[in-house]
């Protein structure tokens, strides 16, 4: 069985049927932990024991006539950054590493295991989320299936590997700047940062980049995506920031698609684009041209680059979580890039500066609602340069850039749904993304433009790895 061939649903159904036992999913998700991740480095914990008896209740509620639910048996990896009962929450840190496993479980992954969801591990990220690369102070860099030496994005870089490479077909991810997105592109997936409080952050603790945060499932396909996330998507007592429900099941979302009348088209954004990413992502639009939308070519998206703004608020949401850390021996402990984001807080911002980052939500917000007059959908590239490889920058014709990740970012800070659908590659087989930007709560229309567009170019998804 190859997961990245296999449907969700199906599966599902096929465990509610009872022509595949959930423990035969499982074990064929610990198989393949077991054959590819001394490799890949996805997981960061994995617990066989556990996995397969959660995965005996599934069963033995099928057997007693019960309904587990539409994600039935289905073998998920969990990000690092969020709770799983049983496994311990290290945020990618060697400060937690140690941590006793969690008695909660996310109210994510809890909507997860409700609908028949089997956690099997913990998925690798950068500490605390904080770097589009993923690497674990003890077990190192993960891959990106697509070649090994890459990396495979971050945050959620564990679990976008674990699902292009087969290990798993679902996984959790969350997004503060672009880590659902990101890793989503370069691995070569579909990634869908819906608006904030779709998918609710709840909990006893706030979500650590705070406004910004948004959670979500990771799957091969934009149905799988939209499939998962009937399950997470519902008001939670918790986040007082979730929405309401929806009016109309995400269920339906994908029937009756069509390609979107009108989109507007930012090939640039107004920064620097590799050439070749910008010539895959070119190609994809004029696929959906000729399909009958109508594209409206746009130079610049934002007056000024909400950067500073969002990193305003990161640095902010940092410093306060590990800020107390500064002068003892554990600082030194803190990977270095996060030390110096939670530094710029320390010595240079004052609560006015955190005021005006906030006001520039509304500030950018408003920019977009006057684009998004011309046309309900905004396309551009999901990143600006080519795969990093594992430690470094992705590269811009050529040359390391840090703003090679510079596109995801302000639809965190404007809090738009975002998504992103594989475009094509590059000529040395790397996945390119192309971002699809919707209006405020528009997620249904992001989703169903993402499924046209993967739809239309029907790319084989299968990465060499796995």
């Amino acid at each position: 069985m190859d997961f990245r061939r296999e449907s969700l649903r199906g599966l599902a159904d096929r465990v509610r049927s009872k022509d595949l036992a959930a423990r035969e999913l499982v074990q064929a998700a610990l198989a393949r932990v077991e054959t590819l991740d001394a490799e890949l480095h996805a997981f960061t914990q994995v617990e066989p024991e556990l996995a397969l008896a959660e995965a005996g209740a599934v069963d033995e509620r099928i057997a007693r006539g019960e309904d587990p639910g539409p994600l039935a048996g289905i073998p998920i990896g969990v990000k690092d950054l969020e709770a799983a009962r049983g496994f311990t929450t290290s945020f990618g840190s060697p400060l937690h590493v140690a941590d006793a496993p969690s008695e909660l479980d996310s109210p994510l992954v809890a909507r997860l295991r409700d609908h028949g969801c089997v956690v099997i591990g913990k998925t690798n990220t950068p500490e605390h989320g904080h770097k589009a690369d993923t690497h674990h102070p003890e077990l190192g860099a993960t891959g990106n299936p697509w070649s090994l030496e890459r990396s495979p994005g971050g945050s959620s870089g564990g679990t976008s590997a674990a699902v292009a490479a087969g290990i798993i077909p679902l996984g959790t991810a969350s997004d503060g700047g672009g880590s659902i997105r990101i890793p989503a592109a370069l691995c070569g997936l579909p990634g869908f940062k819906a608006s904030q409080g779709r998918v609710p952050v709840g909990g006893p603790r706030p979500p650590g980049s705070g406004l910004f945060t948004v959670k979500g499932p990771l799957a091969n396909t934009v149905r799988d995506t939209v499939y998962a996330l009937e399950s997470c998507v519902c008001p939670e007592s918790t986040d007082p920031f979730a929405l309401p429900a929806p009016h109309t099941p995400w269920a339906h979302a994908l029937d009756d698609l069509g390609p979107p009348a009108r989109v507007l088209w930012a090939p640039t954004m107004g920064y620097d684009v590799d050439d070749e990413i910008l010539a895959v992502c070119e190609a994809a639009v004029h696929v959906l041209e000729g399909l009958g939308t109508e594209v409206i070519p746009v130079g610049t998206v934002f007056a000024d680059d909400p950067v500073m703004p969002w990193l305003t608020l990161w640095s902010a949401y940092r410093e306060r979580a590990q800020g107390h850390l500064r002068g003892t021996p554990d600082w030194a402990r803190i990977d270095p890039t996060l030390r110096d984001q939670m530094d710029y807080c320390h010595d240079h911002l004052t609560a006015v500066d955190v005021a005006k980052a906030m006001d520039a939500i509304h500030l950018h917000n408003y920019e977009l609602v006057q684009l998004f007059a011309q046309a309900p959908l905004l396309l551009c590239p999901t990143v600006a340069g080519q795969t990093a490889r594992s430690g470094g920058q992705g590269t811009i014709n050529g040359e390391e850039s840090l703003t090679w990740v510079r596109f995801t970012y302000p639809f965190n800070l404007t809090r738009h749904p975002a998504g992103s659908v594989n475009a094509g590659f590059t000529a040395d087989g790397m996945p390119v993304g192309l971002q699809i930007v919707g209006p405020q709560h528009a997620d249904v229309a992001v989703l169903r433009a993402m499924a046209v567009v993967e739809d239309a170019l029907a790319i084989d998804r299968l990465a060499p790895f796995g």
